[in-house]
C-alpha cells in the first residue's frame, strides 16, 4: 500500500504546520504517518487521538501524548514565545477543548496563559479575568451551554475573540448547536467563530492573526 500523502511544506506555504486528524483514521494509517514522520526526522501534531488508538500505534512511546486533549506530538518541544495569545474558558467541563487549543499553540511555538472557569454564571469572574487580558493580541474563548462568554468578553477587551463553542450542555444545548448559534449571532464587535469543539482550528486562526500582525513566532525569532 502506498504512503499517505503528507503536506510537509504547509508551514512554509501557509505559516501553519501540517497536523494529522486521527479520529477518522485506522491505527494502521496513523502508524504509517508516524513512520513517515520518524523517517524524515520531522515534527508532527496528532489530534483527536484517543488513548486506545495511541496505545496501538505507539508501543515504543514515540509520542508526547496528552490524554486530556487527545493530542500527541512527535519531534520534541520547541522554545515557546509569548506572542500575545491567551485561552479562556467558561468552565472546567471545557477542559478538553482548551487543552487542544493550548497544545496546538505550543506545538507551533506559542505560549498562551490560560484562564478557566470564568463563565458568566459568576459575572465577576469574567470581569476579573478581563483585567489580565487587556494586553493580549488575540484571545481564544471556549464555552458551551448558551455561550454568553463570547459576547461578554468581547465587550471588555480590545483583542479579537475567537469563539469556540463546545458540545458541553444537555437538552436544548443540542450538543453545541446553541453555543454555535450564540457565537454567530453575537452583537459584540470582534467575535469570530470556529466549529464546535474545534480547539485546533482556533489555535491555527490565532497563529495566522499573530503572523499577519507581525507578532508570530517566525517574526519573533522562533519558527518550529
Amino acid at each position: 500500500m502506498s504512503d499517505l500523502l503528507i503536506d510537509w511544506d504547509r508551514a512554509a506555504r501557509t505559516g501553519v504546520p501540517e497536523a494529522v486528524y486521527c479520529e477518522a483514521k485506522t491505527p494502521d494509517q496513523i502508524a504509517r504517518i508516524l513512520a513517515q514522520t520518524v523517517e524524515r526526522d520531522a515534527r508532527m501534531l496528532f489530534t483527536r487521538l484517543d488513548p486506545g488508538t495511541q496505545a496501538q500505534i505507539d508501543p515504543k512511546t514515540l509520542l508526547d501524548y496528552d490524554p486530556i486533549s487527545h493530542t500527541g506530538v512527535y519531534g520534541g518541544s520547541v522554545n515557546l514565545i509569548d506572542c500575545g495569545a491567551a485561552v479562556v474558558s467558561a468552565g472546567t467541563s471545557d477542559a478538553k477543548v482548551v487543552a487542544e487549543a493550548k497544545r496546538t499553540l505550543e506545538f507551533m511555538g506559542v505560549s498562551a496563559p490560560t484562564r478557566q472557569d470564568v463563565g458568566v454564571a459568576g459575572l465577576w469572574r469574567v470581569i476579573d479575568a478581563a483585567k489580565d487580558l487587556q494586553d493580549r493580541r488575540v484571545i481564544i474563548a471556549v464555552a458551551g451551554f448558551e455561550a454568553a462568554l463570547f459576547s461578554v468578553l468581547a465587550g471588555l477587551v480590545a483583542a479579537p475573540v475567537i469563539a469556540v463553542p463546545t458540545s458541553v450542555g444537555s437538552g436544548v444545548a443540542q450538543s453545541g448547536q446553541t453555543a454555535l448559534g450564540s457565537a454567530l449571532a453575537s452583537c459584540a464587535p470582534g467575535v469570530v467563530t470556529v466549529n464546535i469543539d474545534n480547539g485546533f482550528g482556533a489555535a491555527c486562526a490565532a497563529l495566522k492573526m499573530l503572523n499577519a500582525g507581525g507578532h508570530g513566532p517566525a517574526q519573533m525569532g522562533e519558527m518550529p
